[in-house]
């Protein structure tokens, strides 16, 4: 944490203004579902309320002042009464964990029930929300079920759904949504992208800014014109299944290339009105996701990707 007020974006600013107003006239539940795409801001959003209710010299508006005690300790993330969870190492320490487990809700549990040590509110974050497992979910739905004034717990999920319906009928919702197109390019030309790059990234991200700026950042892009290529060889029979299967399946960017060619099929079949072609697409677009899903098991990844770069060329 490196500021006590960053700069939002500005789907995220009125997300944010509208749960500040509830904040502040207390009418904002004590357990909120921030929910939306991923790359869409919405731990920042979290966070900026959380920097709200811990400092104890608001400026004009309610704004964090960012000098007091509270804001100091959010900036460095020492605040006691301020939680942020997410996945923790594994016992031999060598990665973290693939699910939130019982351990840290329990944890949490036994933090809320405690006087905060700074006589306000007490904030918990956890993200993401639902890649808690079945137990520490359970442990989850009792804190859920006996609030306690001054106590917030969020959840910060892009696939709420995953979550029990119990839980989410405990929460109130915080949607995020896809911002109109000038909004997005502007913001990402805001962030240094050059207009065309901008609307290169935002059509190949569907309109999703945050994503659109995550690929122009992380070479997403780069890769996306690399698959493009590699299927319009495959399609002339320029280049060999196998041989791109191996290339495709050498790094770990295995489960991208998969992504940005299921897209790449899916906006060619919505060009196209030929319905033949348009439902081979379509199935190879069903495909592509289903050996997307295959790379998360003890599948042979290139014989995977091999076979479906066949039924591409066929």
């Amino acid at each position: 944490m490196s500021d006590a007020n960053p700069v939002l974006a500005p789907w995220q600013q009125r997300v944010h203004d509208h749960a500040a107003v509830a904040l502040d006239a207390g009418k904002l539940g004590h357990a909120q579902l921030f929910c939306g795409p991923v790359h869409m801001g919405k731990h920042a959003v979290a966070l900026q309320l959380a920097r709200r209710l811990m400092c104890t010299q608001p400026v004009a508006g309610g704004a964090p002042c960012g000098k007091c005690r509270g804001c100091e300790l959010m900036v460095a993330g020492t605040h006691p009464d301020f939680m942020d969870i997410s996945f923790i190492p594994t016992r031999d320490g060598s990665k973290l964990r693939t699910e939130i487990v019982i351990e840290q809700i329990r944890a949490l549990s036994e933090q809320l029930t405690l006087t905060p040590q700074f006589g306000g509110a007490q904030v918990a974050i956890i993200d993401p929300a639902d890649m808690i497992n079945h137990a520490a979910s359970n442990a989850l739905l009792k804190t859920l079920e006996e609030p306690v004034p001054g106590r917030h717990l969020w959840l910060v999920s892009a696939r709420p759904e995953k979550l029990s319906a119990t839980i989410r009928s405990r929460c109130q919702r915080l949607e995020f949504r896809l911002p109109p197109r000038d909004e997005a390019r502007a913001w990402l030309q805001a962030q240094g992208h050059p207009q065309k790059a901008a609307d290169e990234a935002l059509d190949a991200a569907r309109g999703h800014p945050g994503l659109a700026d995550a690929w122009l950042h992380d070479g997403g892009i780069a890769l996306r014109r690399e698959v493009a290529a590699d299927l319009a060889k495959l399609a002339r029979g320029d280049l060999g299944a196998v041989e791109a299967a191996q290339r495709w399946t050498a790094g770990d960017d295995t489960a991208m290339r998969l992504r940005h060619a299921a897209d790449l099929a899916l906006a060619e079949a919505a060009s196209l009105t030929a319905p033949a072609r348009m439902r081979k697409l379509a199935a190879w677009f069903d495909a592509a996701n289903r050996t997307r899903e295959l790379l998360q098991t003890t599948v042979r990844a290139d014989l995977a990707v091999a076979e479906l770069l066949l039924a591409w060329r066929g």
